[in-house]
């Protein structure tokens, strides 16, 4: 049978979506102009989230894998589309200077209609912060973190922090990689080039060296384990070889979305703290003091971000043994 023809508004469902403003201004007959704005621009926010999110499921399937191949189009895709998160968080950021073109008063016309609504109830960043690693034990303010959400959406939050994170993907993906421990001797020669490199005020990260990469420190508030740690760093270390290239935008990227998170939030802060000063917000949270908290401890990706405090200069890296060279090296005949 053949298919009929798609029509761009039906397709797009634009009779939905463009009859989905219901200005609370206009129902209670006190129409505020940019009432439209703000909800056009958190319903864009939401759609967007609603994309994050099934990239985030695309790339978690694959990394799901008992073994994910670097030489096949598989870790390429988890490359692409995590590049492509990046991108979508930069326009979240972007957003905000459309948001700004409203003043404090113009929010005023209409901000006490919305109680109590709140940004604080969108349950899908709350999903898209659990699925890449957020977890409830990591929050700041918990005991908003649930509060004002409708039961059946405490309910999907909960089973997705049942589920593996994309952190915990990750660690296992990079306790898989071989190379790092397969060279005699590598961590106690790189130990102690780091150690040598160390200016006097420095000396404390002799006992925070260990307490990443051995195998014999404890685990407290981290979310890779001292295996993953190691073979990120050597990731990082060697990343001119072409097998590294890849797994080094990986992690690149990681550090990427939560630099435009973090940036989000901040820049979110700043627009709450100009638009209502110290009120509280209109879902009850503290509004600014809570964004504040939130921009401080929500790193997700905090434990790669670390690792750049391990790095040394390229001339002082260790040789590698030249069949490790051979093997990290594109296949030669």
């Amino acid at each position: 049978m053949a298919q009929q023809g798609v029509h761009y508004s039906d397709y797009l469902q634009l009779d939905n979506i463009l009859n989905a403003q219901l200005p609370e201004s206009d129902k209670l007959g006190q129409p505020a102009h940019d009432e439209m704005l703000f909800i056009i621009i958190h319903q864009a926010y939401e759609l967007w989230f609603k994309q994050l999110l099934y990239e985030v499921d695309s790339v978690s399937a694959i990394m799901k894998k008992p073994s994910v191949n670097d030489n096949s189009p598989e870790l390429q895709t988890v490359v692409h589309r995590l590049s492509r998160m990046v991108s979508i968080l930069k326009v979240l950021v972007q957003q905000i200077d459309i948001m700004e073109t409203m003043t404090p008063m113009d929010f005023l016309d209409f901000r006490d209609m919305l109680r109590p609504a709140s940004g604080f109830q969108s349950w899908q960043f709350k999903i898209l912060e659990a699925k890449l690693g957020l977890k409830y034990q990591h929050r700041f303010g918990q005991e908003y973190y649930i509060s004002q959400l409708r039961p059946q959406q405490v309910e999907l939050i909960r089973s997705v922090e049942q589920e593996r994170s994309f952190i915990e993907l990750l660690n296992d993906w990079l306790e898989r990689m071989p190379f790092v421990d397969e060279v005699d001797n590598f961590w106690n020669d790189y130990r102690s080039i780091y150690i040598n490199s160390l200016a006097s005020a420095e000396q404390e990260n002799k006992a925070f060296f260990d307490n990443v990469f051995a195998d014999t420190a404890a685990e407290g508030e981290r979310r890779l384990s001292p295996k993953a740690c190691r073979s990120a760093l050597f990731i990082m270390l060697y990343r001119g070889y072409p097998i590294l290239q890849l797994p080094f935008q990986v992690l690149n990227n990681l550090l990427e979305i939560d630099e435009q998170l973090s940036t989000w939030r901040y820049r979110h802060m700043n627009m709450v703290h100009r638009m209502i000063g110290t009120r509280i917000g209109t879902g009850g949270s503290t509004g600014r003091d809570y964004l504040k908290g939130a921009l401080d401890k929500h790193y997700i990706f905090a434990d790669i971000a670390k690792l750049t405090s391990f790095l040394i200069e390229r001339r002082k890296l260790p040789a590698l043994p030249a069949e490790m060279e051979r093997r990290l090296g594109f296949v030669q005949a």
